[in-house]
């Protein structure tokens, strides 16, 4: 039933959108699109955004997995969010790399998280072993992690009755593109693991189209104003990657589309790209929201203490390019989102409330009326508007 519902936005030459949930307004945001348009939207939750309560929790809204999946639920009247896990998998997680657990403690620790995500009604699952904190897996050896989690992941829904779609590929964000023998060899093997051991095949592979996230900007090859060398262009390598999966009847799955122009965007369902994934650039759309609206409200010691505790977080430093010469504002505007749910943004937040309410605004309504506006140009582009 999942699959038949994204596969009837695809007929209708579209390109699926994958939100991430980077704050509660995101959330709320994505869910009153999906049921005011009657389109699926995927909530793609990483996890370290949301994870299970046995394994710590998330950055997000502090919210577990089971917490998460109610809060949606409770508010997705038409059923039109797809609850998605975004590269869940071995040392996906800060504590597995906190702790430098081994494979087999880190394989362990992924499908404890996947069995909660699987009975917390998540729909589907990306199961990416890419990353490893000993030394760089090969191809072959992530593969046999993918089937590892794949055959327990599969198991687990057979047990709970629950429906999942699994995605596959790797995290790596490039900004180049995959060649065209990994796909094939990726497939292949897939294909031969599924029917050997009876298993569905998987409906997304994560294709590297040239998509690269740094500051604030998509600084790949795919929106790259000049040709990149030693490598085809996007209008050619794109379709033949696109050939590829509707040879093996898979999906192809965009990460990091952030950022990218509105031309680009509207050359993902020309081309035939079947979804993309956006995260950070919600993120930063509501962080300059915030900042704006505390400094044109009068507030601008409390947007100086956000700005401070942001930048102080340093989770800013993996988005810098090399010899960045960002100022320490921008670069805490790309941390902003890290820190909405701490207890000091929250008290900032509270006391900013309280004033622009004397005024008549309504501080969330504010941010989540921007992060919607934020969204709603990937739908548009996408296609996913019926009345556009």
């Amino acid at each position: 039933m999942i699959k038949q519902k994204l596969e009837s936005v695809l007929a209708r030459r579209c390109t699926l959108l994958g939100v991430g949930p980077m704050s509660v307004n995101c959330v709320d945001a994505a869910i009153g699109l999906a049921n005011r348009h009657a389109v699926p939207i995927m909530l793609i939750a990483s996890r370290r955004q949301v994870e299970s309560s046995a394994l710590g929790g998330g950055y997000v809204n502090n919210w577990t997995t089971e917490k998460f999946s109610g809060y949606v639920m409770d508010r997705d009247d038409n059923d039109r969010i797809i609850l998605a896990r975004d590269h869940g998998g071995p040392w996906q997680n800060e504590k597995e790399k906190a702790d430098s657990m081994t494979l087999r403690r880190a394989m362990e620790s992924a499908k404890a998280s996947f069995a909660a995500d699987i009975d917390a009604g998540f729909q589907i699952l990306h199961i990416d072993p890419s990353v490893d904190i000993h030394s760089p897996p090969s191809l072959d050896e992530v593969l046999e992690r993918i089937y590892e989690l794949y055959e327990f992941c599969w198991s687990h829904a057979q047990k709970a009755d629950r429906q999942v779609l699994f995605e596959i590929g790797t995290e790596e964000q490039t900004g180049t593109t995959h060649t065209q023998d990994e796909l094939e060899h990726t497939l292949a093997s897939m294909k031969k693991f599924c029917g050997r051991n009876r298993l569905p095949y998987p409906s997304f592979v994560v294709i590297q189209t040239g998509t690269r996230v740094a500051e604030t900007r998509n600084v790949g090859s795919l929106d790259a104003p000049v040709r990149v060398a030693h490598e085809l262009p996007a209008e050619i390598q794109v379709p033949k990657m696109i050939e590829i999966c509707n040879r093996y009847r898979i999906m192809m799955k965009e990460h990091n589309a952030d950022y990218l122009s509105d031309e680009s965007l509207q050359w993902h369902p020309r081309l035939g790209i079947h979804s993309a994934n956006v995260a950070p650039e919600l993120g930063v759309t509501e962080t300059r929201a915030l900042l704006e609206t505390l400094e044109s409200g009068g507030l601008g010691t409390l947007a100086e203490k956000f700005l401070a505790l942001s930048y102080s977080s340093g989770k800013w430093e993996k988005w810098m390019l090399p010899d960045s010469v960002a100022t320490d504002r921008e670069r805490a505007v790309i941390a902003g989102h890290y820190v909405f749910s701490t207890p000091e943004c929250l008290e900032i937040k509270t006391a900013a409330a309280a004033e622009l309410e004397k005024k008549g605004l309504d501080l969330d309504a504010i941010l989540r009326s921007r992060v919607e506006s934020a969204i709603l140009r990937y739908m548009r582009n996408f296609r996913l508007l019926r009345s556009e």
